[in-house]
């Protein structure tokens, strides 16, 4: 369980992020036991927490970085992760992205379309380099999460369909300055169902046959992220099933001599040990509601708005007997809303209020809309500046 050193917020300006780094640390150890076991790699997904802290932690635990953007490559490079580590995905990669990362010398780039592939190819060309290239594959497997976070099926935008492969080898065939890795997956984010991903396996290992009987070897296979965290029992389940998660893929496909298993985890990672630190403003009193309006909206974190998501929320400050509230921001927009109908002890204002699991795509999505400031951060190990 969380204890917020609430006797240390004095002073700080709300809304602000806590880190409990000392949960971080505990899941990245049972997270390096786990992969210890089968010889896996993990790559830290950015895209979840690009918080420089964050970063420098977790990079000093051996993790490699996955990225989605050159500015993540460099946040990665920035943060101490070695340039062979961080492998560099994503539908849309501009030129100077991909020259950034030719130029560093990164682990791979995963590749989701020919058109990408001729690019990569042009720009190595120019540089005199060789890119190591593993080809993002559409798998058509249903991860049974919210639409918005579904990344693995035709009708999304990502990745090279099977119907398309074969066209896209012909093309990589011809040239001279990509090398063949492997292949690489993600089929979305926030997966609980663990039966989710034995379906992955299954495809992975009928599309290797398929490239092997033509000749490739699958020397990555890299099975993405996506495993999701309990949002309603942070406390209860604060550290994530890693053991049962990488199970499946020990008991699911057999590894190639020599073939490295490498996986892409952020939220998992991350999404407990971070909470929103917000100040009530006020009570509002409505015709059949109350609300709780708080200084923090969706423009620091906007999971609720965005996919109606769900954060437990809790009074840091009140011991009173709970009350139902509408929790709401201030940002002048109908759904800035954390939660409807939800119990908290009583609130009054300047209350701290907790809402709780946002270490993943919370700060890394704040905006600045309403010309509001971006959210700081709190680390309980190092100084107040």
């Amino acid at each position: 369980m969380i204890i917020f050193p609430i006797e240390r917020f004095q002073g700080l300006r709300t809304p602000f992020y806590y880190y409990d780094t000392e949960l971080l640390r505990r899941t990245l150890d049972v997270l390096g036991e786990q992969t210890a076991r089968y010889g896996y790699q993990v790559h830290y997904a950015v895209k979840a927490n690009a918080n420089p802290h964050i970063l420098s932690l977790i990079a000093r635990k051996g993790l490699g970085a996955d990225c989605v953007s050159g500015g993540e490559v460099q946040a990665a490079l920035e943060a101490g992760f070695p340039a062979d580590r961080i492998f560099f995905a994503g539908v849309g990669k501009a030129d100077w992205e991909i020259r950034l990362g030719l130029e560093h010398g990164i682990g791979c780039f995963n590749v989701e379309s020919p058109a990408e592939l001729r690019v990569i190819d042009e720009l190595a060309a120019a540089l005199g380099r060789t890119a190591p290239v593993a080809l993002r594959i559409n798998p058509n497997v249903d991860a049974h999460t919210h639409a918005k976070i579904t990344t693995g099926l035709e009708e999304n935008k990502f990745g090279i369909t099977s119907g398309m492969l074969p066209g896209v080898l012909a093309v990589m065939a011809d040239m001279k300055h990509v090398r063949f890795l492997g292949i690489h997956f993600h089929i979305g984010s926030q997966i609980t169902d663990l039966s989710v991903f034995r379906n992955l396996c299954l495809r992975a290992g009928e599309l290797q046959d398929d490239l092997e009987a033509l000749g490739l070897s699958v020397a990555h296979l890299n099975f993405g992220g996506g495993l999701g965290i309990d949002y309603h029992h942070p406390d209860r389940f604060p550290v994530p099933d890693f053991e049962n998660y990488f199970s499946v893929f020990r008991q699911s496909v057999k590894p190639r001599p020599g073939q490295q298993f490498h996986f892409e985890l952020g939220r998992s990672i991350v999404g407990q040990c971070g909470t929103l630190i917000a100040k009530a403003l006020y009570v509002k009193e409505g015709e059949t509601k109350k609300f709780a309006v708080l200084d923090a909206g969706f423009t620091e974190l906007i999971r609720p708005a965005m996919y109606d998501a769900y954060h437990y929320i809790e009074n840091l400050t009140s011991n009173e007997p709970p009350e139902t509230y509408d929790v709401v921001g201030p940002i002048c927009e109908s759904s800035d809303v954390f939660a409807k109908g939800r119990k908290l002890n009583r609130v009054r204002r300047n209350d701290l209020i907790a809402i709780r699991s946002a270490g993943a795509y919370g700060e890394a999505m704040a905006s600045q809309y309403n010309c509001r400031r971006l959210p700081e951060a709190f680390f309980p190990d190092l100084p107040l500046e």
